[in-house]
């Protein structure tokens, strides 16, 4: 069943985990760390975005903080 409340329904979905499947566990665990630090790298390039008046030292507090909300372990600001 296609979830009505997705706003941007995804045609590749099946596909991908499809492809997932066919991988090793050791593909399927890099594929997972190479994601993740992508959105790390989304992560900081988005807080450099939203606030271009903070310094390095500051968006990397900040960064920090996100990813510890992210996690469970702090509120995000």
């Amino acid at each position: 069943m296609e979830n009505v409340t997705d706003p941007k329904p995804q045609p590749n979905d099946e596909l991908y985990l499809e492809i997932l499947r066919r991988m090793s566990p050791a593909d399927r665990l890099r594929k997972a760390f190479e994601l993740t630090e992508l959105s790390r790298k989304l992560l900081r390039a988005g807080l450099e975005n939203q606030f271009p008046e903070l310094s390095p030292e500051e968006i990397q507090a900040l960064y920090v903080k996100r990813l510890l909300a992210i996690a469970g372990y702090e509120r995000p600001s």
